[in-house]
């Protein structure tokens, strides 16, 4: 029987072929070159990532220190300024004091400010010696004017068009930070649930207890205030002047106990005392301390230092 003709298509053709002309070792060649493509293309991309981070970091350097360079060029500047009195010709552009409506106008206009990331400036400055360099690097030299306000809070934003200072009746604690909006939350302007607020004198003391009213004002809802004898001068030197000031001592301490008395028979949640700088540390357990002017009959002394404690300072930079 004569055997089958071998067709070149067979399979077993085709082994002998690839056999003949090494075509399988040139396929697992082919596929190892594929291979090594694949990790130097890999390689390649990595390679241009880690180039491109390399030329963001270089020109973030870059930045930097020509921010810095400024900086310096500016406080050079400012020292030369200042030796020559330059400073002194600094003020600020506009001093208000904010209260009721014209109070929340403002507070309103800061909170709609909306800018890039990072274009708004925020900072509650509680020492005149520690204003923050993020401050400094944003006013410049206005920034001696934050010194002279602090404690303050400070609004400024990126493009200059922005840049006051504030004093909250109820200051925050110190924070610094850029955002896209300014920071700004209205306890510190307005007080939240209920409050008394108490004016203490030598001699007057008066203290009123707030909370929301019907209409939604703040209504005073507890009312205490008295006067106390308490001698104000002696024109005698000697031993009688030392008498005198001792039986004055003892007559505002007798004073300052009738007003704890007071105030430990009302109910409220925060206390706020304001008055004479030189009694305002008697009230440790005070939330707040303020020194105020105001004077004349309890009540109505009681009526002008709650307006003044509510009132808000402003200074544009």
């Amino acid at each position: 029987m004569r055997p089958e003709p071998l067709s070149i298509g067979t399979p077993r053709v085709s082994a002998m072929l690839d056999r003949l002309l090494g075509r399988a070792a040139l396929e697992e060649r082919i596929e190892e070159l594929e291979e090594d493509a694949e990790r130097l293309r890999d390689r390649l991309a990595a390679e241009d990532e880690r180039r491109r981070e390399a030329v963001a970091a270089r020109n973030e350097a870059e930045e930097a220190v020509n921010r810095l360079e400024d900086r310096i060029e500016e406080l050079e500047d400012r020292v030369e300024r200042a030796e020559a009195g330059g400073d002194a010709s600094l003020d600020y552009r506009v001093v208000e004091d904010l209260a009721a409506g014209r109070l929340d106008d403002v507070l309103h206009r800061i909170e709609c400010v909306e800018t890039g990331p990072e274009g708004a400036l925020s900072a509650m400055v509680t020492d005149e010696h520690a204003v923050p360099s993020a401050v400094a690097d944003a006013l410049g030299d206005r920034a001696s004017l934050v010194e002279r306000a602090a404690p303050c809070l400070v609004y400024a934003d990126d493009a200059g068009l922005v840049a006051c200072a504030l004093e909250p009746p109820l200051e925050p604690a110190a924070f610094c930070a850029w955002d896209d909006g300014f920071r700004l939350e209205r306890s510190w302007f307005r007080p939240e649930g209920r409050y008394a607020l108490a004016l203490v004198r030598a001699d007057l003391f008066a203290v009123g207890v707030f909370e929301d009213g019907d209409d939604g004002d703040r209504a005073r809802v507890a009312y205490e205030g008295f006067e106390s004898d308490v001698k104000a001068t002696h024109s005698k030197g000697g031993f009688s002047q030392a008498r005198f000031e001792r039986r004055r001592d003892e007559q505002i301490d007798a004073h300052l106990a009738d007003a704890r008395e007071a105030l430990d028979g009302l109910a409220y949640d925060a206390l706020y005392v304001v008055g004479e700088k030189t009694l305002l540390g008697e009230f440790p357990e005070a939330d707040v301390t303020a020194p105020a002017g105001a004077t004349g009959a309890p009540r109505d002394a009681l009526e002008e230092a709650v307006e003044e404690f509510w009132t808000v300072p402003y200074r544009a930079l």
